[in-house]
């Protein structure tokens, strides 16, 4: 397992770590398999979305503040609970295929770490099998 070192600057931040991912992948000695990515965090998360225009990750960070606004009546003491939600609507895990040592991505997929509590520095773990 490897661990990538993600820092955000912003409360609400989508980072691109296709070219980590990627790296990982083709130094790990597998050819052919799965590249499990995993979050260790509750307040952020993963996802795979379009990396070539990034008016595409300005209408997501758009929408999801309107599904779930950063105040409204939460529960939660510690006032992060909006961070909780859009972290849960992502999800913490993605599975890649991995063929000839190459994410299998589409041609304007790339793979985000989604900050909803920043700025932080946070953990991106990494599995080929």
């Amino acid at each position: 397992m490897k661990e990538i070192t993600v820092k955000s600057t912003n409360n609400i931040q989508f980072i691109d770590i296709t070219s980590k991912i990627r790296e990982i992948a083709a130094q790990s000695g597998i050819a052919n398999g799965i590249c499990y990515v995993f979050v260790p965090h509750t307040t952020a998360a993963i996802t795979i979305n379009e990396n070539a225009d990034p008016d595409v990750i300005k209408d997501i960070t758009n929408a999801l503040n309107k599904l779930v606004p950063l105040n409204s009546n939460y529960s939660h003491s510690e006032g992060n609970s909006a961070a909780h939600i859009k972290a849960g609507l992502l999800g913490f895990s993605l599975s890649i295929f991995l063929q000839d040592k190459a994410l299998q991505l589409g041609t304007w997929q790339g793979i985000f770490f989604a900050e909803f509590d920043g700025p932080r520095t946070r953990k991106v773990w990494v599995k080929i099998v």
